[in-house]
């Protein structure tokens, strides 16, 4: 384990990636034990950071400690510093962790931490460890690491087909994106077989693609339906089931902390049903509208 560990993650240059992910990790566990643990009110656990009155989130705290560890990294770039860079590294991941513990506070300008909104925080921390775990696994996206030898290249051939094959990851990004499918259009861009398998499979039914697509074929929006409460559905209450189990229950009124609520499991279900019926009732995109179809708010 430790010649693995010192031949994949050390040898690498991979040390400070890896010490961000821990301390990312550790950092988001631990701020959301202790919200958690305020929640319920527990006499012993430390409370909110108030003074004068002022509750001051743990996001202020996340931006500073960023600002100093990214002030810190950029001051030290031209300097072999590992032990230093392995510090702010770790000192960057706590920092972040707290920052995007709180994302749904900074989307929405309002405390909405523990209303259903706040799920979007979950949201972001679930991409930056999918992403920062994959670039750990010595993955890249298309146009890092040695995807630019081709287009520095001296061999006009070699260049032409580096941007030619850039171009068609990108066509197939969008087209992914355009059809609902964020997390495997992210997960796409690190692999590619994934995008020329989620690329020609059915959009979502409240996709801009099926909207564009769709609407003239009602026999691929009803198997596009069908197959939104057949696969997304489950996923989207296995989600919900994590991000309750490690973050806590995103109530819909956060003052009714300890009420038991299954409107976000009606609501996933409800979803291919409302998105199919908003498409239709909008029409294709640049249509006229009919007389009755609601006028936009």
């Amino acid at each position: 384990m430790g010649a693995w560990f010192t031949n994949t993650i050390v040898a690498t240059g991979r040390l400070p990636l890896f010490c961000f992910l821990c301390a990312f990790l550790v950092a988001f566990l631990f701020i959301r034990f202790s919200v958690r643990m305020i929640r319920a009110q527990v006499s012993w656990w430390p409370g909110n950071v108030t003074p004068g009155g002022l509750h001051i989130h743990h996001v202020m705290f996340g931006m500073v400690m960023m600002l100093v560890a990214g002030f810190g990294l950029i001051a030290l770039a031209e300097v072999s510093t590992p032990v230093p860079n392995v510090v702010l590294a770790s000192l960057f991941g706590i920092g972040s962790a707290l920052v995007l513990d709180e994302f749904a506070l900074i989307l929405h300008l309002s405390d909405v931490y523990w209303s259903t909104q706040g799920r979007s925080s979950i949201d972001a921390v679930f991409v930056a460890v999918t992403i920062t775990g994959l670039f750990l696994c010595g993955l890249h996206p298309l146009g890092f690491d040695d995807d630019l030898v081709g287009v520095t290249s001296t061999d006009a051939v070699e260049v032409v087909l580096t941007l030619v094959f850039f171009a068609l990851q990108l066509v197939l990004v969008v087209i992914t994106l355009a059809k609902g499918k964020l997390w495997t259009g992210l997960l796409g861009l690190f692999l590619t077989p994934l995008l020329l398998f989620t690329a020609v499979r059915l959009a979502r039914p409240g996709s801009p693609w099926a909207r564009w697509r769709y609407l003239s074929r009602p026999k691929k929006m009803e198997r596009a339906v069908r197959r939104e409460k057949k696969y997304r559905v489950p996923v989207v209450r296995a989600k919900i089931a994590v991000q309750e189990a490690i973050a806590g229950r995103f109530d819909a009124d956060p003052e009714q902390r300890h009420a038991v609520t299954e409107a976000a499991h009606r609501e996933a279900e409800r979803a291919a049903l409302d998105a199919a019926e908003a498409v239709r009732r909008a029409g294709p995109i640049g249509a006229p509208r009919t007389a009755d179809q609601p006028e936009p708010v």
